[in-house]
């Protein structure tokens, strides 16, 4: 097998654990039994030796197409030739009482003559570390490695070789073979086939599902397709138990082929709660919303005293997410190392109080009031924030070349402090307000001043620094400067500019900062970063309330956007030169900033129509 384009898959999944699902039939990435569990198929980074599980027609000239079933995360991939029509749907069951074996299921069908198919099942245990057994029964087959049982279960017979199974099998118009994968017990044998009768069930029962949560969306404006599958893709980065969205079901996906900027993103990031809370809010889906504030609550509830919270944690809210390099995969294309966990999880990173703090403010403004007992934590956590915000950090990029007076970071201290005197004010909780009230005006005025470098006309990334930052987009965002103030237009036009004209955009993509003008610690370059585009998008969108020409722009530079997406409507974390996905795929941040710039633009739009 060779490398597919990232942009080439698809995702399904069941809110516990995730796959990815080729143009050409091959599922070339699931960790199971969870999102951060060890992978079992990751052909994704190592082509040879990674796993896959494969079904595809034994012809020449076939043509590849996929869709999602109309409203679900069922995914349809279609194979189109001379001598027939074939296709292979995949999808995770999931209803409203599913509590029992997590599935993962192929159903082969033949629309039109008939085609001959080759499937291959060869798992690759514990990010391909453990060897596994093979052992060939009436209904399939198992796998039996030392972490981990699965049952490959079918009544197509199956051929073992050193890796797994494979067959070959022929189908006529109007037939159907169905494969099921589920985790068993290592002497239990793989159980019994799924009948057609059955599968159907599940297949009938998992999309009305879908359908009924994706019914809860409450919006209906321009890019309604593209919302709602953005939507759909959170849902699945979800992980049930806990209410925790992971940043992406990947690790390793480069941000530059060949290049070291490969990390693992399947935790959870404070830095996502206020965009994901209020994207979630913002289109109907409160249940989602409660469940990560349940999730946040719970990490309020184990601060530390010397630094009250980790920037990421693990799904379960679990601390250590210690870093390894795995030396035995080669890496997407040839993009070493691979690495799982996240060393940045023990940075500094000052602005995740500003994040959480506007998730909770939003909270109880769109959801539920928040509790005394919460507030409790949040007041200790925003003295923490008085007594720290002028320390140097990491900041937003996590870099890894020390620490830096990030403007950033000052900025979302500033929101801290400004969403708990709201809060504190709209719920009449008790607060030490003179003191949060000077620091927020301290902060606010060093910002004006030594985050602002008048030689570039802009905001930058760190004081004395002449690099631009696409976190300053933020600032009318959060209410930091009014969308038309004269500073934040001029750094709104330095952005927008070409990157050899000192500015961060190309071809309507823009960098997350200057290229060549900011150190991070590591080699290499990297793509456009879709987030920071979709700011880019809603800051002009506001600045467009008053300037009819900046709104134009702000709704070219969307569309220009959508046609990035992959052909189901999948983003990456970033875009390179020739318009390919890079980096982890497909990414939370990157629908949630969508959703935003969507609901914004379409309001904007909607007020001038």
């Amino acid at each position: 097998m060779s490398y597919q384009p990232i942009e080439n898959y698809g995702i399904i999944g069941n809110m516990h654990t995730t796959a990815l699902v080729g143009l050409n039939g091959s599922i070339d990435w699931f960790c199971f039994p969870r999102h951060d569990s060890p992978s079992v198929f990751a052909a994704l980074l190592d082509s040879e030796k990674g796993g896959h599980f494969q079904i595809a027609p034994c012809v020449e000239s076939v043509k590849h197409k996929q869709f999602y079933y109309p409203g679900t995360n069922v995914l349809v991939t279609r194979f189109l030739s001379p001598c027939g029509v074939g296709e292979v749907i995949d999808f995770m069951p999931v209803s409203a009482s599913d509590s029992g074996d997590r599935w993962l299921i192929r159903q082969v069908r033949m629309i039109r003559c008939s085609m001959r198919f080759r499937l291959e099942c060869y798992p690759a245990f514990n990010y391909v570390r453990d060897q596994h057994e093979t052992k060939l029964t009436s209904s399939g087959a198992c796998f039996i490695s030392p972490t981990l049982s699965l049952g490959l279960v079918t009544d197509i017979p199956l051929e073992q070789d050193d890796r797994g199974v494979w067959a070959e099998f022929e189908l006529e118009a109007g037939q159907t073979v169905v494969f099921g994968l589920r985790e068993i017990e290592p002497d239990a044998g793989c159980g019994l086939p799924l009948l057609k009768s059955e599968a159907l069930k599940l297949f009938e029962s998992t999309v009305l599902y879908w359908r009924h949560w994706l019914s809860q969306c409450n919006y209906k404006g321009r890019w309604r397709e593209m919302v709602e599958r953005s939507a759909l893709v959170l849902k699945l980065l979800t992980y049930e138990p806990t209410g925790a969205i992971i940043a992406a079901p990947t690790f390793g996906l480069p941000e530059e082929i060949g290049g070291e900027r490969n990390w693992d993103y399947r935790y959870t990031w404070i830095r996502d709660a206020a965009f994901t809370l209020y994207g979630l809010l913002r289109i109907g889906f409160t249940e989602e919303a409660t469940q990560f504030m349940n999730w946040l609550e719970h990490r309020c509830y184990k601060m530390k005293p010397n630094g009250p919270l980790q920037l990421a944690y693990g799904i379960d809210g679990r601390q250590n997410l210690d870093e390894e390099i795995l030396e035995h995969l080669s890496g997407y294309r040839d993009s070493y190392p691979v690495r799982i966990g996240n060393a940045a999880y023990d940075q500094l990173q000052l602005d995740i109080y500003g994040e959480l703090m506007d998730a909770v403010y939003l909270y109880n403004k769109y959801g539920s009031p928040i509790s005394y007992k919460l507030w409790t934590h949040l007041q200790q956590l925003l003295n923490w924030v008085c007594d720290n915000w002028q320390r140097e950090d990491e900041g937003i990029w996590e870099p890894r070349d020390g620490r830096k007076q990030v403007v950033y970071s000052k900025l979302m201290c500033w929101v801290a402090l400004d969403r708990g005197l709201r809060l504190a004010d709209k719920r009449s909780f008790p607060a030490d307000r003179d003191r949060w009230l000077k620091v927020r005006d301290q902060i606010y005025q060093e910002i004006m001043t030594k985050g602002w470098n008048e030689k570039r006309g802009a905001f930058v990334q760190h004081y004395d620094s002449d690099a631009l930052d696409a976190s300053s987009l933020i600032m009318p965002l959060v209410f930091f400067l009014a969308p038309n103030d004269p500073q934040m237009l001029a750094t709104l036009d330095a952005i927008n500019r070409p990157p050899e004209a000192g500015g961060l955009v190309s071809n309507g993509l823009v960098y997350r900062y200057s290229p060549g003008m900011s150190s991070d610690g590591l080699s290499g370059k990297e793509g456009t970063f879709n987030l920071c585009t979709f700011w880019l998008v809603e800051a002009m969108t506001r600045a467009g309330r008053v300037d009819p020409a900046r709104l134009e722009q702000a709704r070219l530079m969307f569309e220009e956007m959508l046609s990035y997406a992959n052909h189901l409507g999948l983003y990456g974390e970033e875009t390179g030169a020739s318009g390919e996905a890079l980096g982890n795929f497909p990414q939370a941040f990157t629908h949630l900033s969508l959703i935003s710039a969507a609901w914004n633009l379409n309001k904007a739009l909607g007020e001038i129509d």
